[in-house]
């Protein structure tokens, strides 16, 4: 069964939309099919979406690192969000 939301989830754009070389928009960590369909998805699929986008963004994050590119990743406006 799914909980009512009372309250509207908030888009996670933060106004930075270019895409990366996997497809994910560097604002927001969204594919385009989740951006585009926002509007029409459940507040349980919003929500599941926005935890996608955290899991890619630490992954982003933990890549950097590893790769020494810790200063661009850092710099993220995507840090911000989460």
């Amino acid at each position: 069964m799914e909980q009512l939301e009372f309250f509207t989830v908030p888009s996670p754009c933060i106004g930075v939309c270019s895409m990366d070389d996997k497809g994910y928009c560097r604002g927001c960590m969204r594919k385009r099919e989740e951006r585009f369909g926002w509007l029409e998805m459940t507040p349980a699929q919003q929500i599941h979406v926005i935890k996608l986008c955290r899991q890619r963004y630490r992954r982003k994050i933990a890549q950097s690192k590893t790769s020494n590119e810790g200063a661009s990743a850092s710099e993220s406006p995507q840090q911000s969000l989460f």
